[in-house]
């Protein structure tokens, strides 16, 4: 005897937290700014009609749980459709993104940006009062199983998938905040696209009014002229990240021996008669002038801190 579990009954609610979550995010506007911004002009079927309905029913499906298109007919089971009115069906919402160009998305992201910023506003997301934030950049491969699937190609995680890049905000006093977020094909370099992301996160970050220091994180796929030139003009420092290559090589073997001091990590020992730490790492830092190959604008001279470690390995 085969058993199977139906949450239909019309009087029961799964998901009641979503009427707090929804009545949030028609509070900050989110509707009324997708139907603002959102224009799919030229869509067939009437896929592009009543973008903002469609919009709440795709975010409240995943909050929900759903993480695919046919997961969204969760918003139609049990007593969720006395709760919320426009939810649309799975093939409808389905149609209704296959329907978004790269403008139209471009659209969406400028709408996501606003609601963003009304959301801190009214939510203290991110604590004014703190000196400093961090805004991290960083990208991930996720993989994906049709090969049919628009920009669905294999990166260097050698599977077919998309390459998502992503920007977060963060202090001392709370989580990362997501502020920016770019889709792109799996073959994508990590940090393909990234200055210009990187630019609309920091207009963001000041628009959502955040008047601290602001530090640009990121690891060396984000080590070039245009990142750096872009934290520059936005007023914020940076710390990234950088591969050792012919230049950086040469800039380290110019720093003399007693320059370097050791790490105190787990594994030291304090020696007594010299007054320091015996570690299997050492660090020091040298003034270096990055892209130099560029024009001169783009020359930017800062500090180079190194850590090296004990090699295991003598050959």
């Amino acid at each position: 005897m085969e058993l199977f579990a139906a949450f239909d009954d019309p009087d029961l609610i799964a998901h009641a937290g979503l009427i707090p979550t929804i009545r949030l995010a028609e509070r900050c506007g989110l509707p009324a700014l997708v139907a603002q911004k959102v224009r799919l002009t030229g869509a067939k079927n009437g896929a592009g009609t009543a973008a903002d309905t469609k919009a709440m029913s795709i975010v409240g499906g995943m909050v929900a749980g759903a993480d695919s298109i046919d997961d969204l007919d969760i918003l139609r089971h049990g007593g969720l459709p006395r709760l919320f009115g426009g939810v649309r069906a799975p093939s409808t919402l389905g149609s209704f993104l296959r329907a978004f160009t790269w403008g139209h998305v471009r659209q969406l992201e400028s709408a996501a940006r606003a609601f963003t910023c009304r959301l801190a506003a009214h939510t203290g997301l991110v604590p004014r009062r703190d000196e400093v934030v961090f805004v991290d950049i960083d990208s991930k491969g996720k993989q994906v199983y049709g090969p049919a699937k628009q920009g669905a190609s294999f990166g260097y995680t050698k599977q077919r998938g998309l390459h998502f890049q992503i920007v977060t905000v963060k202090t001392s006093t709370c989580a990362p905040v997501i502020v920016a977020t770019r889709l792109r094909k799996g073959s994508a370099g990590s940090g393909k696209g990234a200055a210009s992301l990187l630019r609309e996160a920091l207009a963001t970050v000041r628009a959502m009014g955040i008047t601290a220091h602001i530090v640009v994180r990121a690891d060396s796929a984000y080590f070039s002229h245009k990142v750096v030139d872009v934290c520059r003009k936005a007023g914020a420092a940076f710390s990234l990240a950088v591969a050792v290559k012919k230049t950086i090589r040469e800039a380290i073997m110019q720093i003399p021996e007693d320059a370097w001091t050791p790490i105190k990590y787990a594994s030291a020992a304090w020696d007594a008669e010299e007054e320091r730490w015996i570690s299997d790492a050492e660090i020091t830092e040298i003034e270096f002038t990055a892209f130099t190959s560029k024009k001169k604008a783009f020359h930017t001279t800062a500090r180079l801190i190194v850590r090296r470690v004990k090699r295991l390995n003598p050959k």
